[in-house]
């Protein structure tokens, strides 16, 4: 098979393209032909060791991917549609390559007439929100979201998902991003250079990752849940007291660590949107397999906003 993969941690100079062993699958698992494979900024985390994996080495990389069961197995028939979005770490070899083997429990039928670039750009982000709004924000119908980082590809989806469930959004942005903000459901965008803050807010999403809990804390309702997802560098200020004698809480969680189970209930939402007209991405750039190098420099240069690359693999 050919695939994008890297020997050994580093910098995206360390990224090969060339032909790799086809994968065996366990028992279990299902070979899936890839077509499309999404490259998102945790696929840098993993290339540059920043997100430390096992292995096995050489690691193909890339998580989300969209392509047709090669052949019979685990409930699949061949030819059939599927995507995918847990590859590439935990042992997992990564979903860049023409051919990956998949747990049948991670693997996922493709929405009817989806165009499989489209829909496996808007994968990662849209899980992401989805898991940070339940289980780990717990939202219910009627509260308040705040989603700082609207614009961006994971606070999108957050005010998708969110407005879509019954939820009040509040987003902060850039002021480019506003309108956009206010399309997708939330009932005020604010530009976040001179934000203030509305008070109760039932869930707080910082997609940004500046995590300024002394700011957000006192903002938050009885029992607000703060949900970090972004920031792995960041060490804000934890006013302790405003939480506990609040009942709020703190929460962090990271899309590598979540079980099958809570992935498959991503999935569902995230077939079940698309096939509305809901959870597109607001631009998808198509790249050769050979520019995967090329893809993650962008995204570390911050180069992306908005817009999601995507790998052709099946040329």
């Amino acid at each position: 098979m050919r695939a994008a993969y890297v020997r050994r941690p580093g910098q995206a100079d360390e990224i090969h393209v060339g032909e790799l062993p086809d994968p065996v699958p366990a028992e279990g698992a299902v070979l899936v032909d890839v077509a499309v494979s999404a490259v998102d900024p945790v696929d840098t985390f993993v290339r540059s060791g920043l997100f430390a994996v096992p292995g096995p080495w050489p690691l193909v990389l890339g998580r989300d991917f969209a392509g047709r069961v090669a052949q019979d197995g685990g409930g699949f028939t061949a030819g059939e549609p599927v995507w995918g979005n847990s590859l590439g770490h935990g042992g997992r070899q990564g979903a860049a390559a023409t051919r990956v083997a998949v747990a049948a429990d991670r693997l996922y039928r493709l929405p009817d007439g989806a165009d499989p670039a489209e829909f496996v750009a808007m994968v990662h982000p849209a899980a992401t929100a989805f898991l940070a709004l339940y289980p780990h924000g717990r939202l219910q119908a009627g509260e308040t979201v705040l989603v700082a980082g609207g614009g961006g590809n994971v606070g999108s989806a957050l005010i998708e998902l969110a407005s879509n469930a019954g939820a009040r959004v509040v987003a902060t942005a850039s002021a480019r991003d506003l309108a956009h903000c206010r399309a997708l459901g939330a009932a005020e965008a604010l530009d976040y250079h001179d934000a203030e803050l509305p008070d109760d807010i039932d869930v707080y999403v910082d997609t940004s990752g500046t995590n300024d809990l002394a700011a957000v804390v006192p903002r938050m309702a009885w029992r607000g849940r703060i949900v970090l997802l972004a920031g792995p560098h960041s060490r804000p200020v934890l006013p302790a007291g405003e939480l506990y004698m609040h009942d709020r809480t703190v929460v962090g969680f990271a899309i590598s660590h979540a079980t099958a189970g809570e992935l498959a209930a991503a999935a569902k939402t995230l077939n079940e949107r698309f096939s509305t007209g809901g959870l597109r991405p607001r631009a998808v750039e198509r790249l050769a397999l050979t520019e995967a190098a090329e893809a993650h420099r962008r995204i570390e240069r911050g180069e992306t906003h908005g817009r999601r690359l995507v790998l052709d693999v099946a040329v």
